[in-house]
């Protein structure tokens, strides 16, 4: 069987497993106070050019996204999302969970647009009844997206100014961060991330660690934001194995080398896809890639081949999956190109 299921099958990549087990018996301090979490948020800053950053590591996604939205909001106020946006969808009402409604709005290939945002939050204020309501107190943004779409370095300015505009905070997931900035359908920077959100991350766990999300705050982070991150039970004790793989993916241009590996092998899998006639749901710049599939095709193909359901696209045809990732193989697109998809 050859694997396109998602971007965390494998385990870590073999620098980080090689300096997880070389620091295995220092005796370090606990919590992300250690000298390796701190040589990682050095190089983090540095590399988004904010020297005064304060980071954090915490240890998954999802808890990354219920700590860092219950930390900035008050009690009557909830996130704004596109309805497909992964908070709103794929975390099983982790958000809803801490007492903050998922506030969603109309998506455009995963994304939120610019004008409807303005509209939306226009149109609360104007409503006479809005003490009565749940507050837009944050704007959540995925780059990529759900849908392996990217924003633009226009929209994100766009959506930041709106956000600045209102006063509320723009908070962007990066779980696949890596594999966005290095698709070529990007005009973005990490720079560009630091500067226009008020807080994102920097995914791990799908992009060559073993685990953990690195959260950056490019100004200042809520007060008493660690004992939040405890309080949800995403502090990690033994925070050097967080520290240790951030350090490791931020020296020598680690990250960003096995970010651009996925996304090459991306457009070599998108480019056997289309040899094989598939049609694609919609296009995607990066290591996540969509399409239509005869229901009696795909279940031919799952005998060999291991790829993602996504959503119905009528009676007898599905919409899946197929990821890429730091460690996907020249030889799994290969094998794929001899299977017969018609």
């Amino acid at each position: 069987m050859i694997s396109f299921e998602n971007d965390y099958i494998q385990g870590a990549h073999p620098e980080v497993l090689k300096r997880l087990a070389e620091t295995n018996y220092e005796p370090l301090s606990g919590y992300g106070t250690d000298p390796y979490c701190e040589s990682a948020r050095e190089k983090i800053r540095r590399e988004c050019g904010c020297p005064d950053a304060e980071i954090h590591f915490l240890v998954g996604g999802t808890q990354t996204n219920a700590v860092v939205i219950d930390a900035m909001l008050k009690g009557y106020e909830g996130v704004v999302a596109a309805d497909t946006g992964h908070v709103a969808v794929h975390e099983a009402g982790a958000v809803e969970y801490t007492g903050h409604k998922v506030l969603t709005i109309p998506h455009y290939t995963g994304k939120i647009d610019p004008g409807e945002l303005k509209a939306y939050l226009e149109g609360f204020y104007q409503d006479a009844n809005h003490e009565h309501m749940v507050f837009p107190g944050m704007v959540y943004l995925s780059h990529p997206t759900e849908l392996g779409t990217l924003y633009s370095r226009k929209e994100l300015e766009e959506i930041s100014g709106i956000c600045r505009e209102y006063e509320i905070p723009l908070f962007l997931d990066g779980a696949r961060l890596g594999y966005g900035l290095m698709s070529s359908g990007t005009d973005v920077t990490l720079q560009d991330v630091a500067q226009l959100s008020d807080v994102f991350y920097i995914g791990g766990t799908k992009v060559g660690a073993l685990c953990g999300e690195a959260v950056v705050f490019p100004k200042k982070a809520p007060r008493h934001f660690l004992t939040a991150v405890k309080q949800h039970g995403a502090l990690l004790a033994k925070g050097r194995l967080l520290g240790i793989q951030f350090d490791t993916l931020f020296t020598d241009n680690l990250y960003f080398d096995i970010s651009r590996h996925a996304i090459e092998m991306a457009e070599e899998l998108k480019r056997v896809l289309r040899e094989k006639g598939c049609t694609f749901a919609w296009e995607s710049p990066t290591n996540q890639q969509f399409v239509i599939l005869e229901d009696s095709t795909a279940g031919r193909l799952k005998e060999q081949v291991v790829f993602s359901f996504w959503e119905k696209a009528d009676e007898t045809h599905t919409v899946v999956r197929f990821v890429t990732s730091w460690a996907t193989q020249k030889e799994e697109i290969e094998a794929l190109r001899h299977l017969d998809l018609s």
